[in-house]
């Protein structure tokens, strides 16, 4: 049985703080590639066109946007949203 010194913790604990970091780039990156293919989540779609959770929930549930369901977050296609709010403004 080996013992386990005060070095081998300290390097198990940089170790499990690298991969805490890695996954939290890995996270933001897979965010933005969300973005630059036209899915946002809902949060960020509400802020871009200054609207309310229930404005965005009632275009869901009518179909008149496309969205996915990705563990509990919804993502919604960027390009649907600006075509409806482009033409309500026309």
């Amino acid at each position: 049985m080996d013992t386990i010194t005060k070095k081998d913790l300290e390097i198990l604990r940089n170790q499990i703080i690298s991969d805490i970091g890695n996954l939290l780039d890995n996270k933001l990156e897979d965010n933005k590639d969300s973005e630059e293919f036209g899915w946002m989540r809902s949060k960020t779609i509400r802020k871009k066109l200054n609207i309310s959770a229930a404005t965005l929930q009632n275009l869901r549930i009518t179909g008149k946007i496309r969205f996915k369901k990705l563990l509990g977050s919804y993502y919604y296609n960027s390009e649907d949203l600006q075509k409806i709010f482009s033409d309500e403004n026309e």
